[in-house]
């Protein structure tokens, strides 16, 4: 997992841009799944059919990364940027980032002023990312041009991957590959005979920006049961506002709420049993300040039950994201043990009888 991860990230996929993380899954996927195929948005949807008849399940996991794109190059070389999903800016100085132009990937450096210049300036003003730009060492649009870099690349932050501990690892878009990575190898640990119905992934594309992938792919696909894979936030850092109801390393979120989506309680419920018989660590997570593929589908049709695993995580959206890899393999096995046991659509309703 920790090898797939890594190389999931060394990707450059921001909103918009996810055709290399796609051919990547479906070049990994091409012999242990049973259809392959991309839609027009750009979603990749891949099937497995269980050994007998049962419900089919969709589960989600975008592919996009919060990135950048080129809107202008100064006639000194420095490019201008434009914001691919959310970001802080207070964490944007002074970054490495990857430009994916034509001619191959570019590394610049977001520009901040030096620190003997902090005296004439206000010390505690952020600089909106309009106001910044990023450095390639070009001198002219001229050179910029001959490097390849044009209006529109797309841009993300610099790939690495760095082992903290023997469990947790820092790295950029963990928020989604991780989600990606439990898909994947799900869908290659489960074999026809270990479970009945359809397994579906869904690799979603611009998750970031609205949830836009999501919306087609559950205009298109109809199931018993969706599933969103996703990185969250943890709250069990000593800033003022967290208040550790989620912490790294205590196993996978099983959703609750957040703003897109108050998860399907039978789902919920059913989730937390199969952890508990399954002595698989989970937490419960109530996060209103975070939206997953899950939302479009629990809204999709006559509405998909729907429910959420989420892999917590530190620093999200920035370049040094942190997780466990403890967290990362609960989820992956609460997922393949659902799928074994996945229920009918019938069974997540309301009984009113």
């Amino acid at each position: 997992m920790k090898k797939l991860l890594k190389e999931l990230t060394e990707i450059t996929g921001p909103c918009g841009f996810e055709e290399e993380v796609a051919i990547y899954i479906a070049n990994r996927l091409r012999d242990s799944v049973d259809s392959i195929e991309a839609d027009h948005a750009g979603n990749l949807i891949v099937s497995k059919k269980g050994k007998n008849p049962g419900p089919k399940i969709l589960v989600a996991a975008h592919m996009d990364e919060v990135g950048f794109i080129v809107k202008k190059v100064e006639a000194n070389g420095l490019l201008r940027f434009e914001k691919l999903g959310g970001h802080d800016d207070r964490v944007l100085l002074s970054q490495r980032v990857q430009i994916r132009t034509a001619a191959g990937l570019r590394t610049g450096v977001i520009g901040t002023i030096s620190a003997h210049m902090m005296k004439y300036d206000d010390p505690g003003k952020v600089r909106k990312h309009n106001e910044l730009y990023i450095d390639v060492g070009a001198a002219s649009q001229q050179e910029a041009k001959k490097l390849g870099i044009e209006i529109g690349d797309p841009i993300s932050w610099f790939p690495h991957f760095d082992e903290l501990t023997e469990t947790r690892v820092a790295g950029k878009s963990f928020d989604d590959r991780a989600g990606c990575a439990v898909l994947v190898k799900a869908m290659e640990e489960l074999a026809a005979e270990d479970f009945a119905g359809e397994f579906v992934g869904i690799f979603t594309v611009q998750e970031e920006v609205g949830l836009r992938g999501a919306r087609v792919a559950s205009h298109q696909l109809t199931g018993d049961v969706a599933i969103a894979l996703d990185t969250t936030a943890v709250s069990d850092t000593p800033e003022s506002m967290m208040d550790n109801t989620l912490a790294l390393g205590e196993g996978t979120g099983i959703k609750v709420m957040d703003f897109s989506l108050i998860a399907n309680k039978k789902i919920r419920e059913h989730l937390v049993k199969l952890a508990n018989e399954h002595q698989i660590n989970c937490q419960l997570e109530i996060f209103p300040g975070i939206g997953t593929d899950a939302g479009e589908f629990s809204l999709a049709h006559s509405g998909i039950p729907s429910g959420v695993l989420s892999i917590p995580s530190r620093n999200a959206h920035s370049s040094n994201e942190v997780m466990d890899l403890g967290d990362l393999e609960a989820t992956k096995e609460l997922l393949k043990v659902f799928v074994q046991n996945m229920g009918y659509a019938k069974d997540y309703k309301f009984n009113i009888s």
